[in-house]
């Protein structure tokens, strides 16, 4: 089965890749929205949320895919006293049709983060 990485930034100095396609699923590296489009910080769990969402859509459309086409999420939440803001926002971006989900409350990679969200989809 043919695999196709994609990676967003040509400056991109981490090993990684932002998509890979395979065999019709699409996978999409975890994404976090610790700050706004103009590099201001976000510094609540709503604003960080809407944030991370905008910029997996934005990841979608480059991977040809949408939210409907997803079939599995994981969240990374720093607090879990943020939970329900958290999923008030996620849940916004979704049809009737979600996908399933974990939620995991851990330490992220920098204390400005609150929120971190991968995701598993299939184009078919």
């Amino acid at each position: 089965m043919p695999k196709e990485h994609i990676t967003l930034s040509k400056n991109q100095t981490l090993p990684f890749s932002n998509i890979v396609k395979a065999g019709g699923f699409v996978y999409i590296s975890g994404h976090t929205g610790s700050r706004d489009n103009e590099g201001n910080a976000l510094d609540d769990i709503e604003s960080q949320t809407r944030q991370t969402m905008e910029k997996i859509k934005n990841t979608l459309d480059v991977a040809g895919v949408t939210f409907d086409d997803a079939v599995k999420t994981t969240v990374f939440l720093k607090n879990m006293e943020d939970f329900s803001a958290m999923n008030k926002v996620y849940g916004s971006f979704f049809g009737e049709n979600k996908p399933v989900r974990s939620t995991i409350v851990c330490d992220l990679v920098s204390p400005a983060i609150l929120v971190e969200i991968e995701m598993v989809l299939y184009s078919g």
